[in-house]
């Protein structure tokens, strides 16, 4: 290694192995010519977060890539075939405060018939993406607060245990369609996919495959 190929080194993410990493797909739906997103509620029997509407997805496994762990997530839980995937392309990355990283891919779900397993998901839901689009959604601001543990060393820091920490503050997004409620970290992707979708154009390149 030289001073060259470090000037041309991708950088990485400070403490990035501390990280779990997830990818989930933003499946689309064409039905009767209208566009919907596929959602899914969460088995109540599953051990992290139960009941909640997600996407497709999962975490990453070891030697695989983020888009084919989306896949396979979707398979799995949708019981589905890759061919009735097409994965159109890489939505934004979605990194928690809690040491969370998802990935996000944007694609299109045809010929499903209304198919998953019901160890991880209790039902599906459809969401017209002509809803989605028009609507915005209900923001509230939590606070994120430093609490440092009982045996902190406040003597090797200016201020000591006076130190004034730096309070942050993320947005807790809400979608509600009919009697669902879509919130949190999905609700951060939805947004983030509704906008890609507005940039790239993406409502008219989705066609179901005849």
């Amino acid at each position: 290694m030289d001073r060259q190929t470090f000037s041309r080194r991708k950088p990485g993410m400070v403490e990035e192995e501390k990280y779990r990493k997830y990818a989930v797909l933003i499946p689309v739906l064409t039905i009767d010519g209208a566009k919907y997103l596929l959602f899914e509620k969460r088995s109540s029997k599953l051990k992290h977060q139960p009941g909640e509407i997600c996407f497709p997805g999962g975490k990453l496994e070891q030697g695989e890539t983020l888009k084919k762990c989306a896949v396979r997530e979707t398979i799995e839980e949708l019981n589905v075939t890759s061919r009735q995937i097409k994965v159109l392309g890489p939505g934004d990355i979605y990194i928690s405060p809690f040491r969370l990283i998802i990935h996000s891919f944007i694609g299109e779900l045809r010929d499903y018939k209304d198919t998953f397993s019901t160890d991880e998901v209790e039902e599906i839901i459809k969401v017209p993406l002509d809803y989605l689009k028009s609507m915005t959604p209900e923001t509230y601001e939590s606070v994120l607060v430093t609490e440092p543990p009982e045996d902190f060393p406040y003597e090797w820091i200016p201020g000591g245990n006076q130190y004034s920490w730096t309070k942050g503050t993320r947005d807790i997004l809400f979608y509600r369609y009919e009697n669902w409620v879509i919130w949190g970290m999905t609700a951060q992707i939805l947004q983030s996919c509704l906008e890609l979708m507005r940039q790239y154009n993406l409502f008219d390149s989705i066609k179901e495959e005849r």
